[in-house]
């Protein structure tokens, strides 16, 4: 995995690894509801428009995700924290169904971060990973 943190900020490297342990504990441990009540603040705002506002309704929809699909997890593979900001390259692996031959969703997520290392704000660019033998190139996604 890529990091790079702003090593003058020492909050940079607290909201990374923050980011880092809510998407273990969400996604790859199957505990949403504690991953939201740990990282984020009550009134998170979400800005992704398939998902309603607030850390509740994020551990709930992520709640019935990792119910329907055990297989779901996340890998990160780039992560970039500065300042009240982090972003975070990821592959959501069977989020959208079990099939043992997923390639993922590859994801940019953006949090912004409040002065306790919690995240209030979150962005994100969803794209599904093709088939590699499909592309107009071999360089991948990740």
């Amino acid at each position: 995995m890529l990091s790079i943190v702003d090593s003058s900020d020492p909050r940079t490297t607290r909201n990374k690894n923050n980011i880092l342990a809510f998407y273990d504990l969400m996604l790859n441990q199957h505990k949403p509801v504690e991953a939201v009540n740990e990282y984020l603040v009550s009134t998170y705002i979400q800005h992704n428009p398939l998902v309603p506002d607030g850390a509740q309704a994020l551990g709930e929809f992520f709640g019935r995700a990792v119910k329907d699909r055990p297989k779901l997890h996340v890998n990160v593979h780039k992560i970039i924290a500065m300042g009240d900001y982090v972003w975070a390259h990821v592959n959501f692996v069977n989020l959208y169904s079990d099939d043992p031959n997923d390639r993922g969703i590859a994801g940019v997520d953006v949090f912004r971060m409040d002065s306790d290392g919690k995240a209030v704000e979150h962005w994100d660019v969803l794209q599904q990973v093709p088939d590699p033998s499909s592309g107009a190139n071999t360089n991948g996604m990740f």
